[in-house]
């Protein structure tokens, strides 16, 4: 069963078959049942990372910020898409369960991520982690703010976004150089990754602070944490 097959332009890139697609998707499934009820700690004090109630609200959010990655607001000059909040909900999952609960969905999350480019970006291991699966695991980050209450979800949202924006310029930086599009201004070439993924990362989060600033919103999220987290 092969899992991809090479590009037709000489092999440099390589695409997901629907065998693959599908296996993805599966072991992401089997990755967050089998993490939700593992274990953590010494054997006498056994944790789960999820309960069965975080598990069911982190797959909704999970499902809910995949979905939204699907509905592009705005389409980059250079490249990339304005989408509707789609980093949000799985951003919440750390600042509601915490560091191991949110880096664990955001792992996940970039696997979907994965999946829904068809793995048509692969040059190699590294370059797909830094694309893929760091850059999204870094949403998770949110969960390093749980416990600081005078820190709003805000600020943790903000410093998940700016590592994403950082895991994917350092990808930019070891792989995509030699991509930069003519339109890309030759005298800034020099900050192209960075300039490249916070055009389009930067206008998203700050869609989603004054979306989740709206008294309509921010009461819904305090209903919804109530149920998830109380």
């Amino acid at each position: 069963m092969e899992l991809f097959v090479a590009s037709e332009e000489g092999g440099a890139w390589y695409s997901l078959t629907r065998s693959g697609t599908v296996t993805l998707i599966v072991l992401s499934l089997i990755l967050l049942v089998a993490i939700g009820f593992g274990k953590n700690g010494s054997e006498k004090e056994r944790q789960k990372v999820f309960n069965v109630k975080q598990l069911t609200f982190s797959g909704i959010a999970i499902a809910l910020s995949f979905v939204l990655s699907y509905v592009k607001l705005l389409h980059m000059p250079w490249g990339g898409s304005v989408t509707l909040c789609s980093m949000l909900f799985v951003s919440l999952i750390g600042y509601w369960y915490g560091i191991e609960a949110g880096l664990t969905a955001g792992f996940i999350y970039g696997i979907l991520q994965f999946i829904q480019g068809g793995g048509s970006y692969i040059l190699d291991p590294l370059q797909t982690c830094l694309d893929y699966f760091l850059a999204f695991t870094a949403l998770g980050l949110t969960g390093c703010f749980r416990k600081l209450k005078k820190i709003p979800f805000e600020i943790g949202y903000i410093v998940a976004v700016l590592a994403r924006g950082a895991l994917h310029s350092i990808g930019g930086y070891l792989y995509w150089m030699d991509y930069m599009p003519d339109n890309f201004p030759e005298k800034f070439s020099a900050v192209y990754p960075i300039a490249y993924n916070y055009a389009y990362l930067i206008p998203e989060m700050i869609i989603t602070l004054i979306v989740i600033s709206l008294p309509p919103v921010k009461k819904a999220l305090a209903r919804v944490k109530s149920m998830a987290v109380g």
